[in-house]
């Protein structure tokens, strides 16, 4: 499995990229926002700060809602690194975006998937992505694991390349679910990630090896 950090704060990225096992980035406007960034100009250079950073998929969501626009914001987004990755929401004019983008030879990352028919449509376009949303199909008492689950069997049986990048991921418990159900990607926050290192063993351990240490000196 891959790991995204689902964030736009660069030290937060920083951090994670250290540990040397990040894969790439996603971020959305709501992201960008928290950070203070406003205007095109300053997304753009985040972004491209971003790909400095992470040697890996960085995907630069559209802001725009109509095909054509979605079109000329998606080429200049997809311009700015060789790692960018269009990121287009799931409506009839995004569907009809990732068919162009696929055409052109322009990788999406397909959002706001909430059921295994929006993941088929993306998927059948030719999306790179598809981003089922755990944490909030779990927050209206809806399966979100579940929903990966589907859609990973879908693709299997027929075959598509489409990747499956869980996102909304809200715990260290929800990446080990998308383990078990075979997403190709996880997507959350720094500190789920961080969670997989802890264990109480791990820690009492820890500390019983450096109490005998300090005996041996």
């Amino acid at each position: 499995m891959k790991f995204f950090i689902d964030t736009a704060n660069l030290e937060q990225i920083k951090e994670g990229a250290a540990l040397g096992i990040l894969d790439g980035v996603t971020t959305n406007p709501s992201l960008m926002a928290k950070e203070g960034i406003k205007g095109a100009e300053a997304i753009k250079q985040h972004y491209i700060d971003i790909c400095n950073i992470v040697d890996g998929d960085i995907s630069a969501e559209v802001l725009s809602t109509t095909f054509e626009e979605m079109i000329v914001e998606g080429k200049e987004l997809a311009s700015l690194h060789k790692n960018i990755v269009v990121k287009v929401p799931c409506t009839a004019d995004g569907i009809k975006a990732i068919k162009w983008f696929a055409d052109n030879g322009i990788r999406t990352n397909c959002t706001l998937i909430f059921t295994v028919g929006q993941a088929l449509l993306a998927a059948k376009a030719g999306a790179s992505y598809v981003s089922p949303f755990v944490g909030r199909l779990d927050d209206i008492s809806s399966d979100g694991i579940g929903l990966v689950s589907q859609i990973v069997d879908v693709f299997y049986t027929y075959g598509y390349e489409t990747e499956v990048l869980a996102a909304s991921i809200r715990s260290t418990q929800h990446i080990i679910d998308c383990l078990e159900v075979g997403a190709h990607v996880a997507t959350c926050p720094l500190q789920p990630i961080l969670g997989l290192l802890k264990h109480p063993l791990t820690d009492s351990g820890m500390a019983t090896f450096i109490a005998d240490t300090a005996k041996m000196q």
